[in-house]
């Protein structure tokens, strides 16, 4: 099997690990899951992770073929514009991303028909489709529960299951976002630990536990089969729902949920410019708290 060259890029100011993963016969790559910074009291961006990507992509003479989000994020915003504006490469996510602009279009007040119109992603991956970064072999699994429009890539020995799971000793992504569903998640993590279990793990956040002092983005299926707190070999799915909607309940929101879904489930677009020359962000109002 094809081992993937794999150079991650954390973003500590949202907990955020994003990949390079190269082809290392043709040097061809994927960026998966991107950041582009955000300072919520000036509501500026600035490229400064993407930047660090980009130059070692430049660095290593990669060309970039895909740009994949794992699903639309809730804690950071997408570089996936920017990183395709300044190097190629197409911008890729489940075809569920459907159901989140459906619900989030509600939300915010957005014309849901200019999603079904003009879908602004440029590929939109069917359930287990297969495809290639350059010579090397890759497929998606659905894996939703955080979000219907989870997947988690495999390619060569590796897999990139976004916030499906954590490091072993911080468990599993939290399920009460609209549409998420624990009992979903137990499902797709179940589809996971059918990996061979040497498989690598890449994931998409770490939150550091209290005794633990480093950050860490790779595991592996057996590490998680056999260590992780909330979904080990043994635990039955109702006594995983049980754990994880009594979790949920007592978590606060994201602090960049609001800003970073109307870009995300967007392709990481920015609103246009009003007539005064200025983007806005909409926020609404009291509705997750009445």
């Amino acid at each position: 099997m094809t081992k993937p060259w794999v150079q991650d890029f954390f973003d500590k100011n949202t907990n955020t690990f994003s990949y390079v993963v190269t082809d290392p016969i043709s040097r061809k790559c994927a960026v998966i899951d991107s950041v582009l910074d955000y300072d919520a009291p000036s509501a500026t961006t600035s490229t400064v992770h993407a930047d660090q990507i980009l130059a070692f992509i430049q660095e290593n003479s990669l060309s970039i073929e895909w740009i994949l989000e794992t699903h639309v994020h809730a804690d950071h915003l997408t570089a996936a514009q920017y990183i395709k504006e300044q190097a190629g490469g197409k911008i890729a996510i489940s075809h569920n991303i459907a159901a989140v602009q459906q619900v989030f279009s509600a939300i915010y007040n957005f014309d849901i028909k200019y999603f079904n119109s003009n879908q602004v992603f440029d590929y939109l991956f069917d359930d287990h489709d297969a495809f290639k970064i350059g010579e090397m072999n890759a497929f998606n699994i659905p894996t939703p529960g955080h979000t219907p429009a989870c997947l988690s890539y495999v390619i060569g020995d590796a897999v990139f299951v976004g916030d499906t799971l954590f490091m072993p000793d911080y468990g599993t992504a939290r399920c009460d976002f609209p549409k998420g569903s624990a009992a979903a998640l137990y499902d797709s993590v179940q589809l996971l630990y059918a990996l061979p279990e040497q498989t690598r793990i890449f994931l998409c956040h770490d939150y550091l536990p209290e005794g633990r002092q480093q950050y860490h983005c790779e595991t592996s299926i057996h590490a998680q089969k056999t260590e992780n707190i909330h979904i080990h070999d043994g635990v039955q799915k109702i006594e995983f729902v049980e754990m994880r909607n009594r979790r949920d309940a007592s978590l606060s929101m994201p602090k960049l949920i609001l800003p970073a879904i109307q870009i995300n489930m967007n392709a990481g677009r920015m609103p246009n410019a009003e007539e005064n020359g200025i983007r806005y962000l909409k926020l609404p109002l009291n509705y997750f708290y009445r």
